[in-house]
């Protein structure tokens, strides 16, 4: 199966390699990038986490992509889309999530990664539906969300079943985009072509 890389202006969403190890340790261990992750991960975890996202392009050709700045090849985070595996009444669904090293924050590179992966996901896999979740209290996430043109319904949020009860991250929002909603965007996106009179 091919495995899909897309490139936007400013970055490349790349398979892994080997050497991302030690950087995708330093982001998960990075208290502010982890604030609303249960807990940081350990060197063991993040092999793990390259581990399932291998195996996950090999099986469905798309998942979470590594970031790289096209300008000087750095490493900067994660994005992508991967199938959910919650036990959840909106699962099987295929999720985009993103994770940006601090640094790299409040220059739209979250936006950037998330939008490419949309494209990819309605235009070139013809998904019917990406949802996205995240902690109700992360604020930052939330509002990339909506920036994406996701709708919140509230009934659709829920508590994860992997984070336990009375922690404060355990309450979850989940946001909704589809195709057509997708289709719906793009067109009011699209320039308007002058009036042109005449002559």
């Amino acid at each position: 199966m091919e495995r899909i890389e897309l490139e936007t202006p400013r970055l490349r969403l790349r398979a892994w390699r080997d050497g991302d190890l030690d950087a995708l340790v330093e982001l998960c261990s990075d208290p502010l990038v982890m604030r609303y992750f249960p807990e940081l991960l350990s060197r063991d975890e993040c092999a793990a986490v390259m581990a399932r996202s291998r195996i996950h392009f090999a099986r469905f050709g798309f998942g979470f992509w590594a970031l790289e700045l096209k300008s000087d090849g750095r490493f900067i985070g994660m994005a992508g889309l991967a199938w959910s595996r919650l036990q959840l009444p909106f699962c099987p669904a295929v999720e985009i999530g993103w994770r940006l090293a601090h640094e790299h924050w409040g220059q739209g590179f979250a936006r950037e990664a998330a939008e490419a992966s949309l494209a990819c996901g309605f235009e070139r896999l013809q998904l019917p539906e990406v949802v996205a979740y995240t902690a109700a209290i992360n604020e930052p996430s939330l509002g990339v969300m909506q920036a994406l043109g996701m709708r919140h319904e509230p009934a659709d949020d829920f508590d994860h079943p992997m984070i336990p009860e009375g922690h404060p991250l355990r309450p979850h929002s989940l946001y909704r985009i589809t195709r057509d909603d997708w289709v719906a965007l793009r067109r009011q996106a699209l320039p308007v072509e002058p009036l042109r009179r005449n002559p």
